[in-house]
């Protein structure tokens, strides 16, 4: 216990200073390391595991959808960024320029690339010619840059990973239907695989990608209340299309713009992990990314047979799962401290009692509730706990979110419950920005998340100008 205790007390309580305690658990549970470039991060191998992860399973499903992946260059001329205007206004503040090559000044400076539109549709402008080379189901996973003033590791860093989608398509309707087909796949993996509820809908004008028609999004709230934009699908139109002169031959032969899409998500998801399901002990991992689901620790280890008996348990498990058997000499107190840490979701316990009795001792990382199991059904009940694992942290997450969700009517309570109540306040508007600006402004950033696909009516009038109201929108204070 005294091994335990002292590892807590390394972590910041959560609910003492909630950005000490996401900072201490990065660290603390090796995810990254500080580089020397400022607003960069080192991904060490535990951290880049749970990447992997993340991105195995996306890849899956952007693969049953159709979809190749593919890699662009890294570098963006500005000529090229320029061609879409709304496009190069909207990440100017953000873009990084290389400007010097060797030793000779360039004839044009380069954009490492803050997002790759504009070099996918160089590309598209000579491979697609007639509407039988549609529809372009692209991907690509690769770093983008973007030169971030203030930086906290996994949420904003000037270099991050992520996957882009960018896709064409003949008409309007299918690109749209493109669009929400994206977002639906997020949405899923967010609840399937990171035990993640979200609310999902339409960006505001104000708030919608630079150079879309329509963005859409997945908002997870975070334990403490505020919001992370976890992933948003763009449609574009044939807006960069006519910019790059992308033209097609349709089925009635005439030239026509193809439509097109953009929809991504980045390592943002792992500091949404952390912050959603994290305790004062450290990570708590969904275990379907979990690097390791399943760490075995033999206890009494001098006594005979324990070590072999884990060993062979080891060998059962690690064909189903992904096991770590740690036969260490480390005490089995400072095991427990240190695989709780790194939110291990399962952990099982063999001792010499245990063995005489064929048994072992299934614990949750989540609930760290205890479970006594047979060893002939070992792999069953492992199976079964991961389950209840992951099911219990998405419904500890939803009723967090809808615990830190509240009705506001008026500007007076709009205002006092964003001072007093961290958290999602759902109200109505009446679609003007010059609202959305003003309860920023008065709030201390308060915006507006999304439009939701299934809009309650609050109220008739806007929760800000007492005009006629539009539209239920969900507002809240993000990262």
């Amino acid at each position: 216990m005294a091994d335990k205790k002292k590892m807590v007390e390394a972590i910041t309580s959560r609910d003492t200073d909630f950005a000490k305690w996401y900072t201490d658990i990065v660290k603390k549970a090796e995810l990254v390391d500080y580089s020397g470039v400022k607003g960069c991060m080192v991904i060490r191998p535990y951290g880049y595991a749970i990447w992997e992860n993340i991105q195995a399973d996306l890849d899956r499903r952007f693969k049953e959808k159709g979809h190749e992946n593919v890699y662009m260059p890294m570098f963006i001329p500005e000529s090229l960024l320029q061609k879409e205007k709304d496009h190069v206004e909207g990440f100017a503040p953000e873009c990084a320029w290389v400007t010097i090559g060797g030793s000779e000044k360039l004839n044009e400076k380069l954009c490492v690339r803050p997002t790759s539109e504009t070099l996918f549709c160089e590309h598209y402008a000579k491979v697609i010619n007639t509407y039988r080379d549609l529809p372009k189901l692209y991907n690509q996973w690769c770093s983008v840059v973007r030169w971030e003033k203030t930086t906290r590791p996994f949420l904003r860093t000037s270099e991050f990973l992520w996957q882009e989608g960018h896709t064409m398509h003949e008409t309007a309707q299918e690109a749209q239907e493109e669009t929400l087909t994206m977002l639906k796949v997020y949405e899923d993996f967010y609840r399937e695989t990171l035990a993640i509820p979200a609310v999902v809908g339409k960006k505001t004008e104000k708030e919608k990608f630079a150079g879309a028609l329509a963005t859409y999004t997945i908002e997870p709230m975070m334990h403490n209340g505020v919001a992370l934009q976890g992933g948003t699908s763009h449609y574009f139109g044939d807006g960069f299309a006519k910019s790059f002169d992308i033209k097609y031959q349709g089925r009635d032969n005439q030239l026509h713009y193809p439509h097109q899409t953009s929809w991504g998500v980045s390592t943002r998801m792992i500091g949404a992990i952390i912050m959603v399901h994290g305790d004062d002990d450290g990570l708590v991992l969904p275990p379907k990314v979990s690097p390791i689901q399943v760490a075995i620790i033999p206890i009494a280890t001098h006594k005979e047979g324990v070590l072999e008996k884990g060993k062979e348990l080891y060998d059962r498990l690690k064909s189903q799962f992904r096991v770590k058997y740690d036969d260490s000499d480390q005490s089995p107190g400072w095991k427990f401290s240190q695989y709780e840490m790194k939110g291990v979701p399962v952990r099982v316990e063999l001792g010499p009692k245990d063995i005489e009795k064929n048994q072992c001792v299934i614990v949750r990382r989540d609930t760290r509730e205890k479970i006594f199991v047979s060893l002939d059904n070992l792999e069953a009940e492992v199976e079964k706990a991961l389950q209840a694992v992951h099911d219990g942290m998405y419904q500890r997450a939803l009723d967090n979110m809808n615990e830190k969700t509240f009705v506001a009517t008026d500007f007076e309570q709009f205002v006092k419950i964003a001072e007093e109540t961290p958290g999602f306040i759902k109200a109505m508007w009446c679609g003007d920005k010059e609202c959305e600006e003003k309860i920023k402004d008065v709030t201390g950033g308060v915006k507006s998340r999304c439009i939701p696909f299934e809009e309650e009516h609050l109220s008739d009038k806007c929760v800000c100008c007492s005009k006629q109201a539009k539209h239920m929108v969900y507002w809240g204070k993000q990262y």
